[in-house]
């Protein structure tokens, strides 16, 4: 394949594909400038591997495991630590059916472990079967199914007050 041919085939897929590949970074650290930074760096190392991405049946899923592995990579980095002190975030405007719950679902997933946050987002996001995700994260299906109970029952105990409260208030 032809260089040009080659860029304007990458430039093609990451026009149509950036917007996800943000929403899903998003969902994994929380944070839309992080996102934006997770995202640009899943391109960058798809680009340098995009002769063999192109070639696979779903290159989606190829670029989705870049992405996770890079959030990975940041999480274990001690970089990380160091760089993010400030956890504050910019929300951008977008459709809401209950602005509430989505808020409160939000704080809860980035109050998990990386990796447990990463099989939520596969699993009920990226909507990936326990083998798709278990691919994708390079371990066992068990470990998918195990930190994604985790994860669950964390996210009923993090949401539960929520719904508590809310539900009190009702009553009144």
């Amino acid at each position: 394949m032809a260089r040009s041919d080659r860029d304007a085939e990458f430039t093609e897929y990451l026009r149509a594909r950036s917007g996800w590949l943000t929403r899903v970074g998003y969902l994994l650290c929380g944070d839309w400038h992080r996102a934006d930074d997770l995202a640009q760096t899943a391109a960058v190392r798809l680009y340098r591997h995009w002769n063999r991405a192109s070639r696979v049946e779903n290159i989606d899923a190829y670029a989705r495991r870049i992405l996770v592995n890079a959030f990975l990579d940041e999480k274990q980095s001690a970089w990380s630590r160091f760089t993010f002190l400030h956890r504050g975030t910019i929300e951008r405007e977008a459709p809401a059916l209950d602005a509430d719950a989505s808020l409160d679902l939000r704080g809860a997933l980035a109050k998990l472990a990386p990796r447990q946050r990463a099989t939520v987002v596969l699993r009920y996001y990226c909507d990936l079967s326990v083998e798709e995700a278990a691919e994708v994260l390079g371990c066992s299906t068990g470990t998918v199914k195990s930190q994604t109970a985790r994860a669950l029952a964390n996210l009923r105990v993090l949401l539960a007050p929520a719904a508590a409260i809310e539900l009190e208030g009702i009553t009144r």
